[in-house]
């Protein structure tokens, strides 16, 4: 993982959909088998921003501009099921998401403006890590273990994370989605 440096007066954080229990232990455990070292300092999640560099004093500017997106945007459905990789461009595996990604990049685009608005490094895809930086062999193990899993469950908020001294990730504050959903009319 990518973390940028930060200096004095800064904090980084990262912006999520948290994946709830059961799915989270199981995903967290999965991960833990995989030997991935950072299987305990990240929680399962659905990265919407990934780690970026505020001035603290900005903070209050991050929090309005979240809960502005969460007010527009209304609950939607996660369906995990099946794996995917990265590689070769990058050594993860993850879990592929079968329903929810239009509403994931709804929100990531929304998320991704005004006081958080940045360059991407990679095309923004939503899933959720079960191995990363481990030897080949964990990988493939990964990749093959966790094809068969499945979870579905409800987003209605997201997370604002705070990533310490230690490299844990730490959820600081939901913002609740309230948006309403919009009703297909025929034409």
């Amino acid at each position: 993982m990518r973390i940028p440096p930060r200096g004095p007066g800064q904090v980084r954080i990262g912006i999520a959909i948290a994946v709830p229990e059961p799915y989270a232990s199981q995903l967290q455990d999965a991960r833990s088998r995989f030997e991935d070292p950072l299987a305990q300092a990240i929680p399962p999640h659905i990265t919407v921003i990934g780690p970026t560099v505020v001035d603290r004093a900005d903070m209050p500017t991050v929090g309005e501009h979240l809960r502005k997106v969460a007010d527009e945007m209304p609950p939607f459905r996660v369906h995990l099921r099946g794996t995917g990789t990265f590689r070769p461009v990058s050594p993860v595996v993850f879990m592929t998401l079968a329903e929810g990604i239009a509403e994931c990049e709804l929100l990531e685009q929304q998320t991704r403006s005004g006081v958080l608005a940045q360059e991407l490094r990679f095309n923004y895809h939503p899933h959720v890590t079960i191995a990363h930086e481990v030897p080949e062999p964990a990988l493939d193990r990964a990749f093959d273990e966790m094809a068969g899993y499945e979870a579905v469950f409800e987003v209605s908020e997201i997370w604002q994370y705070e990533h310490g001294d230690d490299g844990v990730w730490r959820p600081q504050r939901p913002f609740t989605l309230r948006g309403r959903k919009q009703m297909l009319r025929p034409s």
